[in-house]
Formats: C-alpha cells, sequence, structure tokens
C-alpha cells in the first residue's frame, strides 16, 4: 500500500499496532501478553496501588484488570494483597522477576524510540511531539463531550 496518501487514523492505528507487536516481540522472554506491559510500567510509577486506581489510570474495566492481575500473579510478575486498612481493596505490587520485566520493557521502549526517530532532528521529534499532544487532547475532548451527563 502507499501510505503516502493514507488517513492519518489509518497510519496512527498501524503504526500503534506496530509499536504494540514489536514490544511483545522484545518482552517474550517473560510470557508477557498485549497489554500488559503499560501495567509495568504504571507500577513502576508507583508500586503497591490498588486495582481500581490501576484500571482507572489504564482505561480499562476492573474485570479486565483482573484477569491480567490474575494471569501475571501466575507468571510470577506481580503479587496481590490485601490493604490492611482497608480489606475490601487489593494492592498490586512487582515481583522481582516483575521488577526485570519492567527493567527489559522500560529498555526495549527506549531502542523503539531510537529506532523510530532515526534521521530525525531534535526538533522534529519535539514538534512530533507536539502534535500528538494536541491530537490526544482533541480526542480526550472528544470523549469527555460524548459522556452522558449526570442527571439533575
Amino acid at each position: 500500500m502507499d501510505w503516502r496518501h493514507a488517513h492519518l487514523n489509518r497510519i496512527i492505528a498501524r503504526t500503534v499496532k506496530l509499536h504494540h507487536s514489536l514490544v511483545q516481540q522484545m518482552l517474550s522472554e517473560f510470557d508477557l501478553h498485549p497489554g500488559q506491559p503499560p501495567l509495568l510500567l504504571a507500577l513502576g510509577r508507583q508500586d503497591g496501588r490498588s486495582q481500581n486506581e490501576l484500571a482507572q489510570e489504564l482505561r480499562i474495566t476492573p474485570a479486565t484488570l483482573t484477569m491480567m492481575v490474575k494471569r501475571m500473579e501466575k507468571n510470577g510478575l506481580l503479587v496481590r494483597r490485601t490493604d490492611p486498612q482497608d480489606l475490601r481493596v487489593s494492592r498490586v505490587s512487582l515481583t522481582d522477576k516483575g521488577r526485570q520485566a519492567l527493567s527489559a520493557a522500560r529498555e526495549a521502549l527506549e531502542k523503539l524510540e531510537e529506532a523510530a526517530f532515526v534521521g530525525f532532528a531534535p526538533e522534529e521529534k519535539e514538534l512530533l511531539r507536539s502534535l500528538m499532544l494536541r491530537v490526544y487532547e482533541n480526542l480526550a475532548a472528544c470523549e469527555q463531550a460524548m459522556q452522558p451527563s449526570p442527571p439533575s
């Protein structure tokens, strides 16, 4: 296909899909499934978070997060513990193997960023970052406008 005339939506979607595929390949030794690297990264920013907090940040349902956590716990990447102050809350933390996977994920993302921007001048990278943030903000505003209004 000649991508020079493709719609931007298609280019963005294909780029994201290819990026996810490459991340999966680079992290295959950890038996990670699609969607799991963002959970590792979220826990890398703040370990020991509640499942609800994580689901909100990752923009997935609590049920989806629960399945993801169970699978990653089975693979030895995470551990769940009941919050001592609130027994209804499960806190999720990385294990040593999970921290190794997190380190590998960060390294893979760094390598992919380097590969993606070969031949780009620093100001071109910054311009693209700025433009993509604007696209994101526009779509976030669209999503917000689509949310049902609270009952009066």
